[in-house]
């Protein structure tokens, strides 16, 4: 199976995209690439592999979970880009 310029179109068009022609040239290639890529691992015999449920073996670390003191208002409001008094203040989004 390979990925055509029209088939990279089509799905920049689902996505949304606007590609102009070597961008969608590029990612051709790069798709087919991965596609190849895909093919060759279908060829290894993985019916004695264990399925992974993490990449790694090692433990996840996390941090303690300890309670700390909250910011104050005015430390919350001291690093603000604009604000009044009580609130942060951001351009409006809706009209």
């Amino acid at each position: 199976m390979s990925v055509t310029k029209e088939d990279v179109q089509y799905m920049a068009h689902l996505a949304r995209l606007q590609l102009k022609d070597k961008e969608a040239e590029g990612l051709k290639e790069d798709m087919n690439k991965i596609l190849g890529y895909m093919e060759k691992l279908e060829q290894l015999d993985t019916s004695d592999v264990e399925p992974l449920e993490h990449v790694t073996e090692q433990p996840t670390i996390l941090r303690k979970d300890i309670a700390k003191d909250p910011l104050s208002h005015d430390d919350a409001l001291k690093n603000a880009p604009d604000a009044d008094s009580d609130y942060f203040r951001v351009p409006r989004v809706i009209e």
